[in-house]
């Protein structure tokens, strides 16, 4: 006979397991929490923006070709920026430690769709540092576009601020904490329906009737000892309290 599991088993089955799975999921969260909190550095970020511009010395207005052959030329500025010839530059510039390949990582460069403009991000522990070396590179950057693409056409649209208050963007201790609540409760549901599953005790009348496929025609109760003892030492005071009392009258 196929077997079917209905919702209220399913409930059931959540029910009885209950503790466990508010104890893995607990567990995940303050887990997830102490280690946002106490163990992860606080990332900041800054950015500066560069304008990819037509050269200096043209008064032409913008034409569709100029402004076509500008959006090229930042798919190839995202790479120079990110270059040895930028990025030992302002490792120089700045003292900091390591070369211009880990500095590398932790730039970013982009550019919006179909427009000119270049934003150039970093990440740092220090929110000083990280905007120290946005503005850097943006100013290497547009000094070595000269030597390199002989031509002049960058502009610093922005410079990267500290705020009073800067807040990091990661870790993200609310965010980690919500996914480790769902990852643990999935967990902890998951265990409750494997522990479910192994389990292979007989424990209600239900039990027979489902895996004999046979009706039940009686139920032996289970007598505590402890409990019998006491109340067959209760009875048996008893009895000998009236059997002294009955003497009493008889005398």
């Amino acid at each position: 006979m196929e077997e079917t599991i209905s919702l209220k088993e399913i409930v059931s089955v959540i029910k009885k397991r209950l503790g466990l799975i508010l104890v893995v999921t607990g567990l995940a969260a303050v887990a997830s929490a102490a280690v946002s909190y106490f163990y992860l550095t606080p990332v900041y970020e800054a950015t500066s923006q560069i304008l990819v511009n037509e050269n200096k010395g043209i008064s032409s207005p913008y034409e569709y070709n100029q402004v076509q052959t500008n959006l090229q030329l930042v798919n190839t500025y995202n790479v120079i920026i990110k270059s040895p010839a930028v990025l030992n530059k302002v490792v120089s510039n700045l003292n900091l430690d390591g070369n211009g390949k880990s500095l590398g990582n932790k730039i970013t460069v982009a550019s919006a769709q179909n427009t000119q403009i270049m934003n150039i991000t970093v990440d740092d522990p220090n929110p000083v540092t990280a905007a120290e070396i946005a503005n850097n590179v943006a100013e290497v950057f547009q000094k070595q576009v000269v030597s390199l693409m002989k031509v002049d056409n960058v502009k610093i649209l922005s410079r990267a601020e500290v705020s009073d208050f800067p807040s990091p963007v990661k870790p993200r201790p609310l965010m980690n904490i919500a996914i480790a609540l769902v990852v643990g409760l999935m967990v902890s549901v998951g265990l409750t329906f494997l522990l479910e599953y192994l389990d292979n005790t007989i424990k209600t009348e239900q039990d027979v009737e489902r895996l004999l496929e046979l009706p039940v025609l009686g139920v032996i109760t289970t007598i505590n000892e402890q409990e019998d003892v006491g109340s067959k030492s209760e009875r048996t005071a008893k009895r000998r309290g009236e059997t002294i009392g009955s003497q009493k009258e008889v005398i």
